[in-house]
């Protein structure tokens, strides 16, 4: 179906902003951006979507795999006993050796779910594991090449780590699902800049402008748009 987005402002990344802008969205793809009054103009039959904020490219995740293979995210109903935040380092190591497959699987999906509130739309591979390019393809995430790692120690993995989880264990750095986290700029963060025929994937911050979305981070993510598709919205 046919989907104008529309917010008080739209970073397109790489030209001007667009206050009052919208995204016309056909399939999987960006058929229309610019002011709301012309993309909804020419496209009268169209479902519109009025969002708070500012409309901007989906983000990468540059840190995807150390987040996916290299962090416990705990399932809700461990929360009295690991709490809410993924697990690295230390305490994830010691976790490990108490993990089967079914919980790092578990583990991996929580990931790639918690990803998405962040506006990621794009992770950072190569996954050489089977089972985490599994779960990534099976997210709708796209995966593109060229990783960096971020700050750790890696120690030796326990004999009992299923095969799932891949490379070391990590003994130091902070998880930070936050693709903006660091003082990253907003050019910095996303895969590609909005244009027409690009595929459509973008997420809204509800936040005034560019400054405030460095400044507040990707934690302000009210909907993720992957493939033209509502993956998430927070509510």
């Amino acid at each position: 179906m046919l989907t104008v987005h529309a917010a008080p402002l739209v970073l397109p990344v790489g030209a001007a902003a667009v206050e009052r802008g919208a995204v016309a969205v056909d399939g999987d793809r960006i058929t229309a951006l610019g002011p709301y009054e012309a993309v909804a103009a020419a496209h009268p039959a169209a479902r519109v979507r009025q969002w708070p904020g500012v409309i901007a490219p989906g983000l990468r995740q540059r840190h995807a795999e150390w987040l996916l293979t290299r962090c416990y995210h705990p399932d809700p109903r461990e929360a009295d006993e690991l709490g809410a935040d993924p697990l690295s380092g230390e305490a994830f190591a010691r976790l490990a050796r108490e993990l089967d497959a079914t919980r790092w699987a578990g583990s991996v999906r929580r990931g790639l779910q918690q990803m998405l509130r962040y506006g990621t739309t794009h992770l950072t591979g190569p996954f050489r594991d089977p089972a985490v390019r599994t779960a990534v393809s099976r997210s709708g995430l796209v995966e593109v090449l060229g990783g960096v790692s971020p700050v750790g120690v890696p120690g030796g993995v326990p004999e009992n780590v299923p095969q799932s989880v891949s490379g070391s264990v990590s003994m130091g750095g902070a998880a930070d699902l936050d693709p903006l986290a660091g003082g990253r700029d907003l050019p910095g963060s996303v895969h590609a800049p909005l244009v027409t025929g690009a595929r459509a994937d973008f997420a809204v911050f509800d936040v005034p402008d560019e400054a405030a979305l460095v400044a507040a981070g990707a934690g302000s993510c009210v909907v993720t748009v992957l493939g033209g598709r509502l993956v998430y919205r927070r509510r």
